[in-house]
C-alpha cells in the first residue's frame, strides 16, 4: 500500500469515526488482544487467529447474560463451527440480533443470548482498528478499517487513493476476493464499504454483484467527513444490523440485502404514522424496481416487534398470488413466530373477530363483504400494496367500515394519475400530508441512484401502426379507460375494442411484425447480450406470434408464457405450461447464457416479475397509465455482465420499447401523469441520435486531430506520449465508453453512416491507447459486439505500429531495439511487456519476477513523468543486460532460475557456503511440489528453507527476513 493511500483516507476515516464515538484500536493493540505471537515470524502471525476479540466479547455476554455459565471460549467455539458461506452469516445475524439462544441451568429453561444492548446503546463498546489480517491456512489477506462492537467485527471499510483509475471499482473487487479466500472473516461482518474519499459505496457482505452495491447519499456530496459521519453513526449501524439486513429466497437460492435511504425512510416514516395517536393515513410512493415488498415487509416486522404498539395486529394485503406465496417465504425468514395466511374470507373474518395479534397475510379482495365494526381496536395497521387499484368500493365501504379506527398506509409503485381514479387515492391515503404523500420515491431519484434505468422508446414503421382514429376511439378516448390500474381491467376495455383487436391480429400483420422483431432482435438486441418481450393483445395473438417467430428464429430462442383454461382452444391448449415447467422457463430466461431469448406475454409477467437480462420490449398490445408504466418497467432493471465479473464490461445502459401500437406517438394522453414524470418515465430513442452526434462533433475532433499520418509509427508514439498522463487516460476511456455504447444502441442504422471513419478511427485510439497501458498482457475483450466488428473490418488495416508486439528476451534484444522502427515510447511499452510476459511464462523464477516488479515501477515512473521516456528505454535495457549477464554466470553453474535467486541472495548477504546452500534449497523446492496450493506443504518447504540457512548462521530474524523476502516474490508471481 502507498503511503498516500493511508494518509488521504484510511487515517482520516479513523480519525472521523474516533470522532463519532468509536474508540481507535491501534494495530498492535488489536493483534495482541486477538492473541497474535511476536515471536513467530510476520508471515505467520495471522494464521488462524482470533477474528474477534475475546476478552471483551465473553465479559460483555456476561455481563448482559448473567445466568450464562457456560466455560470461557465455549460460544466463540460455537461461532467457529458456522459455515463460512451466507447461511451462516445468517445464523449470525440472528444472534447480533439476540435471537440466539443459551441454556438456564438454574431454572431448567432456554433464554435469549443477548450479544449487543439495542435499548441503552451506551452500555456496549464501539471500536475500530486498521490493518486487520488473517490467514485461514491457505490464503491470507488483510482489511483496511474494521469496525466491530463488543469486540464482534461487523463492518469494513475499504480505502483506496482517488488517483487511481476506478478507484471504488478496485476497493468493491478486493471485497470479492476477501469472501473467495478468507470467506471466515464474513461469517460476523454484515457490512462493506469502498471509499477513495469522494465517491462512497456500501453493500452487504455475500452479495457483492454490482446491482447490489449502492452509492451512499449525504448532503454535502463528495466530503468524506460527512459520508463516514453519517454511515458509521452508532445509532445507523445498530439500525442496519438490527432491522435493515435481510435475508430472501428468490429462485431456491438465500440472498442477502440491505435496505437502501429512500426504504429505511419509508419504514421509519410508516412507522411513526402507524404509532402516531392523531392521524391514520398515509401514501408511500416508490417507483417500479425500488425494493417496495421489502419496504413494506420491514414496516410490518419493525410494528410488530414496537413495544408502543402494543401486540398489534398487522395486515399485509396483496394484490396478486404469486406475490402472496413470496411476502409469506420472506415473512418466515424473518423468524416471526406470529404468521397467519388468511386464504379466505372466512378466514380473515375469523381472524379479526378473535381478535388475532400477529403478522396476516392476504388479498385485498378477501375483504369483501366484511362486517361492519368487525375489529374496533386502533392498534390494527393495514399495508396496502398496489394502493391506486383498491380504492374503489369494496376498500372503502368493507374494510374501512370493518375496522373503523385502524390505520391504513398504502403504497404504490406508480405515481397517482391526474384523473378522478387518482385523486381517490390521494383522498383514501394521501389526506393527512400536505404533498399527498408520506414518503416519496420518484422515477427521476431512481434514476439518478442507479435504482432503475431510464427507457428510450422507438415507433415502428407506420404500415404496422394501429390507425390513429382507431386508437383513438377505441381505446385512447374512452373515458373508462382512464386511470386503468389493473391489468384484468385492461383486459375487458380491450375485448369490446373489436376493430382495434381485429387489426392487431390481423394474419398478415403478425406474419410482417414477426419478421420485423426478429430481424431488430438479431441485429440490434442480441449483439448487446441481452433478452426481450413480446408483448400480444391477447392469449391468441401470443401463439399466433409463436407460430410466426418460428419462422424467422430458431424455435429455442422463443417461449410463450400465459395462463391456461380447461375451456381454452386447441390453438391456445398447445401452450399451456405446468407449473414445474413455467418456473423453468422463468429462472432460464433470467440467464444470459440460456434459452430462451424471448418471451411471448400479455398478462402474466407484465407486473411483479423481475429479470434484470430483459432489455427490450416489444408492444403490440394497447396499454395505458398504470398498466403501461408497470409494463415497460420490467426493462428498467440495472444489469451488469458476469455478476461480479467487473472486466467484462457490459452494463446495461437503459431499458428500451419498440413500439407496434403507436401508444408513444399520444405520450400526455397514455400517461395521465404530471409532465415532469413523464419525462422521467420514457424518451425518445432519437435524443440518443442527437447525442451520439453532438459527441462526435464535440468530444471526438480533439482525439481524432492526433492521428495525422493514418496510423503510422509516428502517430502510435503520439498517442502513447499523449496519454502518459493516467487522468488524461481515464477522460479518454470515459468519454469513449460513453460514445461506444451510444453507437452499440444505435447500430445498425443509416443515420450512422456519416460517421463510421470516424468512430471507427476513435476506435482504433483507444485500442492503442489500451494496449499499451492497460496492466494485462492478455486484454479483455475490448470492444462491444458491434463495435468489435466494425474495428475488425476497418481498422485492422491501420496495422497500429507494431505496439504490443511481444519481444524475445535474450541477447539479441538490444541491438533489435535499437534497429527497430518506430518510438521510443512504443518500445518502452513493448519492452515492459515482454518483461512480464517472459516472468508469467516463469512463474517459479524469482529473479524474473523481480525485474517484472522493477520494470512495472519503470512504467509507474514514466506515466507520472518523473522519468523521460530516452531514460525508461535506457532503464529497461540495462535490466534486459542484467538479465543475460545473470542467464551465463547461472549457466556456469548449472543452475535453474531458483537456485541462482537464492545463490545470489546467499551470497549478497555474505553466508557461508551459499552454493551448497542454494542446492539443498532447490532440493527443498523439489519435495513439496505443491506447496502453493497445500498449507501442509508450505510450512514443512519454509521450514527446510529456514533450516538450510540457519546451519550458517546463528541470526535467526536475519533468516527469517531472507525466507520471507522469497516467498513474498513467489508469492507476487501469480500477480505479475
Amino acid at each position: 500500500m502507498k503511503a498516500g493511500e493511508h494518509k488521504t483516507v484510511q487515517a482520516r476515516t479513523l480519525g472521523y469515526a474516533e470522532a463519532i464515538g468509536w474508540t481507535v484500536v491501534s494495530r498492535d493493540e488489536a493483534e495482541r488482544r486477538r492473541g497474535f505471537d511476536p515471536e513467530v515470524p510476520p508471515a505467520d502471525r495471522a494464521k488462524n487467529r482470533s477474528l474477534f476479540f475475546d476478552d471483551l466479547l465473553d465479559a460483555k455476554l456476561r455481563e448482559f447474560n448473567p445466568r450464562y455459565a457456560e466455560a470461557e471460549g465455549a460460544l466463540l467455539g460455537q461461532f467457529r463451527h458456522f459455515h463460512t458461506d451466507i447461511y451462516g452469516n445468517r445464523e449470525f445475524v440472528e444472534h447480533l440480533r439476540n435471537r440466539g439462544k443459551f441454556f438456564d441451568h438454574e431454572e431448567k429453561r432456554e433464554r435469549d443470548l443477548i450479544l449487543i444492548d439495542y435499548d441503552d446503546p451506551a452500555r456496549n463498546v464501539f471500536e475500530v482498528t486498521e490493518e486487520w489480517a488473517f490467514h485461514n491456512g491457505h490464503s491470507g489477506t488483510r482489511e483496511d478499517v474494521v469496525f466491530l462492537i463488543n469486540g464482534i467485527p461487523v463492518l469494513v471499510i475499504e480505502c483506496k487513493n482517488a488517483n487511481k483509475d476506478e478507484a471504488i471499482a478496485l476497493g468493491v473487487d478486493q471485497i470479492r476476493r476477501y469472501h473467495r479466500e478468507t470467506p471466515e472473516l464474513f461469517v460476523s461482518q454484515q457490512l462493506f464499504t469502498a471509499t477513495d474519499a469522494i465517491g462512497f459505496c456500501y453493500g452487504v457482505s455475500w452479495n457483492t454483484v454490482r446491482r447490489n452495491i449502492f452509492n451512499w447519499n449525504d448532503e454535502e456530496v463528495g466530503k468524506l467527513e460527512a459520508k463516514v459521519k453519517s454511515f458509521c453513526a452508532i445509532p445507523q449501524v445498530l439500525a442496519f444490523l438490527k432491522d435493515y439486513i435481510v435475508f430472501a429466497e428468490k429462485d431456491e437460492e438465500l440472498n442477502k440485502y440491505i435496505l437502501r435511504q429512500h426504504q429505511t425512510g419509508a419504514v421509519d416514516a410508516a412507522v411513526s404514522r402507524a404509532l402516531d395517536p392523531g392521524r391514520t393515513r398515509g401514501l408511500v410512493w416508490h417507483t417500479q424496481g425500488s425494493g417496495k415488498t421489502f419496504t413494506m415487509i420491514k414496516a410490518a416486522e419493525r410494528l410488530f416487534r414496537a413495544p408502543g404498539a402494543d401486540k398489534p395486529t398487522v395486515l399485509l394485503m396483496i394484490d396478486r398470488n404469486e406475490l402472496e406465496d413470496q411476502m409469506l417465504k420472506n415473512l418466515a425468514a424473518l423468524g416471526l413466530g406470529n404468521l397467519e395466511h388468511a386464504s379466505s374470507i372466512a378466514r380473515l373474518n375469523q381472524l379479526l373477530r378473535d381478535d388475532y395479534r400477529g403478522i396476516i397475510v392476504t388479498m385485498i379482495h378477501k375483504f369483501r363483504d366484511m362486517p361492519a365494526n368487525l375489529n374496533t381496536r386502533s392498534n390494527i395497521y393495514v399495508l396496502i400494496d398496489e394502493a391506486h387499484r383498491t380504492t374503489g368500493g369494496d376498500l372503502g365501504n368493507f374494510l374501512m367500515a370493518g375496522l373503523p379506527n385502524a390505520t391504513f398506509i398504502g403504497f404504490t409503485g406508480t405515481p397517482v394519475d391526474k384523473t378522478v381514479h387518482g385523486k381517490g387515492t390521494f383522498k383514501t391515503f394521501g389526506c393527512e400530508d400536505d404533498q399527498g404523500y408520506l414518503h416519496k420515491y420518484s422515477i427521476a431519484d431512481s434514476i439518478e441512484d442507479g435504482t432503475t434505468l431510464p427507457l428510450y422508446y422507438q415507433l415502428a414503421p407506420n404500415e404496422m401502426l394501429v390507425p390513429h382514429e382507431t386508437l383513438d376511439k377505441e381505446f385512447l378516448s374512452l373515458a373508462e379507460a382512464e386511470g386503468v390500474a389493473d391489468i384484468e381491467e385492461l383486459n375487458r376495455i380491450l375485448e369490446r375494442a373489436v376493430n382495434l383487436k381485429n387489426f392487431l391480429k390481423g394474419k398478415d400483420r403478425i406474419q410482417h411484425v414477426a419478421q420485423f422483431v426478429a430481424a431488430h432482435y438479431r441485429e440490434n438486441v442480441e449483439p448487446l447480450g441481452y433478452k426481450a418481450f413480446l408483448v400480444g393483445v391477447d392469449r391468441e395473438a401470443c401463439a399466433h406470434y409463436k407460430h410466426a417467430l418460428d419462422k424467422y428464429l430458431p424455435p429455442e430462442y422463443s417461449a410463450v408464457v400465459y395462463t391456461g383454461s380447461n375451456n381454452d382452444s386447441k390453438l391456445l391448449k398447445e401452450f399451456h405450461l405446468d407449473p414445474k415447467k413455467e418456473r423453468q422457463i422463468r429462472k432460464s430466461f433470467g440467464k444470459l447464457d440460456q434459452q430462451p431469448k424471448l418471451l411471448i406475454v400479455t398478462e402474466k409477467l407484465l407486473t411483479g416479475f423481475d429479470a434484470p437480462v430483459l432489455y427490450a420490449m416489444y408492444l403490440d398490445k394497447p396499454m395505458r397509465d398504470h398498466t403501461l408504466l408497470q409494463a415497460i418497467a420490467r426493462v428498467n432493471r440495472p444489469y451488469e455482465k458476469g455478476g461480479e465479473n467487473e472486466a467484462q464490461e457490459m452494463v446495461k445502459p437503459h431499458g428500451f420499447v419498440l413500439d407496434f401500437v403507436g401508444i408513444f406517438d399520444k405520450l400526455e394522453k397514455a400517461l395521465a401523469f404530471d409532465s415532469d414524470e413523464i419525462n422521467a418515465i420514457v424518451k425518445d430513442l432519437k435524443l440518443l441520435k442527437v447525442l451520439f452526434k453532438n459527441k462526435m462533433e464535440s468530444t471526438a475532433p480533439k482525439y481524432l486531430g492526433l492521428i495525422e499520418c493514418n496510423f503510422n509509427d509516428k502517430d502510435v508514439d503520439t498517442l502513447i506520449e499523449h496519454f502518459r498522463d493516467p487522468e488524461r487516460r481515464k477522460a479518454f476511456f470515459k468519454e469513449y465508453k460513453e460514445i461506444e455504447m451510444l453507437y452499440e444502441i444505435i447500430s445498425p442504422d443509416a443515420f450512422l453512416r456519416s460517421f463510421i471513419g470516424d468512430y471507427g478511427t476513435l476506435s482504433a485510439i483507444y485500442q492503442v491507447v489500451r494496449k499499451a497501458y492497460t496492466r494485462s498482457v492478455m486484454v479483455d475483450r475490448e470492444f462491444q459486439a458491434k463495435t468489435n466488428h466494425l474495428v475488425q473490418q476497418q481498422v485492422g488495416s491501420y496495422g497500429v505500429g507494431g505496439l504490443g508486439e511481444i519481444l524475445a528476451i535474450d541477447g539479441n534484444t538490444i541491438e533489435l531495439i535499437k534497429n527497430k522502427r518506430g518510438g521510443d515510447g512504443t518500445k518502452v511499452i513493448n519492452l515492459i511487456k515482454s518483461i512480464e510476459k517472459l516472468a508469467q511464462e516463469n512463474s517459479d523464477d524469482p529473479y524474473l519476477i523481480a525485474m517484472a516488479e522493477r520494470a512495472r515501477a519503470v512504467q509507474e515512473s514514466f506515466e507520472e513523468r518523473q522519468t523521460s521516456t530516452a531514460e525508461a528505454l535506457a532503464e529497461l535495457l540495462r535490466e534486459v543486460e542484467g538479465n543475460e549477464t545473470r542467464k551465463k554466470e547461472q549457466a556456469e553453474k548449472s543452475f535453474d532460475g531458483l537456485t541462482y535467486f537464492v545463490y545470489r541472495s546467499l551470497l549478497d548477504a555474505k553466508i557461508q557456503n551459499a552454493e551448497a546452500v542454494s542446492r539443498k534449497i532447490r532440493h527443498a523446492f523439489t519435495e513439496f511440489p505443491n506447496w502453493k496450493r497445500s498449507e501442509n506443504a508450505l510450512r514443512e518447504l519454509r521450514k527446510k528453507v529456514t533450516f538450510a540457512i540457519f546451519a550458517e548462521t546463528e541470526d535467526l530474524d536475519r533468516v527469517t527476513a531472507m525466507v520471507d523476502e522469497l516467498f513474498t516474490l513467489l508469492g507476487k508471481a501469480d500477480r505479475i
